[in-house]
Parts: structure tokens; C-alpha cells; sequence
């Protein structure tokens, strides 16, 4: 994503100014939805993320269209350590400003991004100053109104604590087509429980169940000619929300470019 994060004059040592203690964060990742790891986090200026406008690495899109944009959970942008190549796409995270009276609003309120973009790192400049994105540094790059909700306008690069949560979707699971002739790829928005997916199967009704590998973001492909004939989806989620199978989500005379539901993870 290419922005500019407002910069204060004044730079602090983030991880020596944290009062909260690394024992107090949950050591897996991903495994405890409750537990709360440290990070940092800027924003870019403006009403929408690169992301939200139409671009973003996991492929979404016009993400207002999908709900993860200033429609839905807002959408982010992750450094390497977080975004995984494109594994943590579409899942949702839980942030807040802590530890700096000057730019945490008061009470350390929360707000839920969408991981949408990927956040490329500058190793021509040190972590501390333009390059928050830096292996191994643990960072997200806001949409300014999100960031607006957890700390004040004049902050520079913000220490917060994240953890992973639920995605609060409206609706269906949604598939959009994608490909030519022997090459099928489809995009896969507005999914339930973590957001992420681990895996994805597709059928048409000549063939049996086609395993899908990961092309970028969150597109899944495979080598076939599924054309003329009507699709089922197994998707499987990477957060413990189970694998569901839609079946006939599209028609046998469904078209590339075309966007058909299926059934979405059960709430919990």
C-alpha cells in the first residue's frame, strides 16, 4: 500500500515505553481469540485505505461493496509478519491504543479492521522511523477513520495491542468466477467465523471434488474446464469455524465475472 502516515516531530521507543508486560499476552497467535499481543499502528490520510478504493493485495476489490470497507469493519493493511503472503486475508483483528497518554483517547477503545492489503516494508529506513513494516515488526496500516476511533489525529506511529476475533459478516458467503478455459479461479468475500480460509474444494457435476490452491490474496484456482455445468464450494475456515459446503452455487450457465452465494459459517 502506498501512503504516508502522519509523522509527529517527536519518535519514542515504543517497546520501552510499554507498561504491559509480554507474559501478559497469549503466546499463540492466532490459537487464543482472546489474548492480546503487542503492536504498532499508523494511518493513512484520507476517507479509504488503497484497499477500500478498489486495490489491496488479497484481491477484494471495492471492499465497500463487500463490507469490509467504512460500510463494514474497516479495512487495514498488514506487515509481512502478520499478513502471511496472504493467509491472514479477510480476518478480522481487535485493536487498541495503549500507553500513551498523549495519544490514546481515553478508556483505550477498540475497533475491528479487516486484514485487506499488505503493507510493504522500506528496509532503506530503520523500524523506528518509516520502516513499520519491517520484518519482524508487527504493524497495521489504518484507514484514518478507524485509526480516528482508538487514538487522536496528531499521533505519530501508535503502540497498540491487537488480538483476533470473530468477523461479523451480513449475509452470504460470496464466490466470484474468474479464469478462461482450462484455468478456473474464483474469489472468495465476505466469509464468516475468522474471515480466513484454509482451504477450498469446488465440484462441478462432471467431475468429482477438485482440490484449490491459493494464486494471491484471497483468489483460489485450479487447472480445469469447469464450464457448462453447475458448481458446488467446500471451504474450509484456518480459525476453528469448520469447513461448509455450498452446493449449486452457480448454474450450469453461470459466466466469468459472474458473483453467486452460498452458505456462510454458522455465528458462534
Amino acid at each position: 500500500m502506498n501512503s504516508t502516515p502522519h509523522r509527529a516531530l517527536l519518535l519514542f521507543s515504543f517497546f520501552s515505553s510499554m507498561a504491559v508486560s509480554f507474559t501478559d499476552i497469549s503466546s499463540g497467535r492466532y490459537g487464543d481469540h482472546g489474548g492480546w499481543r503487542l503492536a504498532t499502528a499508523t494511518y493513512t490520510r484520507g476517507t479509504s485505505t488503497s484497499a477500500e478504493r478498489g486495490g489491496g493485495a488479497c484481491g477484494f476489490g471495492d471492499l465497500g461493496d463487500w463490507g469490509y470497507g467504512t460500510r463494514g469493519a474497516a479495512a487495514a493493511a498488514l506487515s509481512s509478519a502478520l499478513f502471511e503472503r496472504g493467509i491472514a486475508c479477510g480476518g478480522c483483528f481487535e485493536l487498541r491504543c495503549v500507553n500513551h497518554i498523549l495519544w490514546c483517547l481515553n478508556g483505550s477503545p477498540s475497533v475491528v479492521v479487516t486484514a485487506a492489503d499488505f503493507c510493504a516494508p522500506n528496509f532503506g529506513l530503520p523500524g523506528d522511523d518509516g520502516g513499520w513494516c519491517n520484518f519482524p515488526r508487527e504493524h497495521f496500516e489504518m484507514a484514518e477513520a478507524a485509526f480516528l476511533q482508538i487514538a487522536r489525529r496528531n499521533s505519530d506511529v501508535i503502540p497498540v495491542q491487537y488480538r483476533r476475533v470473530r468477523c461479523e459478516r451480513t449475509g452470504r458467503m460470496r464466490f466470484t468466477m474468474a479464469g478462461k478455459a482450462y484455468f478456473f479461479q474464483v474469489l472468495i468475500t465476505n466469509v464468516g467465523s475468522d474471515g480466513q480460509i484454509a482451504a477450498v474444494k469446488v465440484k462441478g457435476s462432471r467431475t468429482g471434488w477438485i482440490p484449490m490452491g491459493r494464486n494471491w490474496g484471497q483468489n483460489w484456482q485450479c487447472d480445469a474446464d469447469l464450464r457448462d455445468q453447475p458448481l458446488s464450494f467446500e471451504v474450509t475456515s484456518s480459525g476453528g469455524g469448520g469447513t461448509v459446503t455450498s452446493y449449486n452455487v452457480a448454474p450450469s450457465n453461470w459466466q466469468f465475472g459472474q458473483m453467486f452465494e452460498g452458505k456462510q459459517f454458522e455465528e458462534h
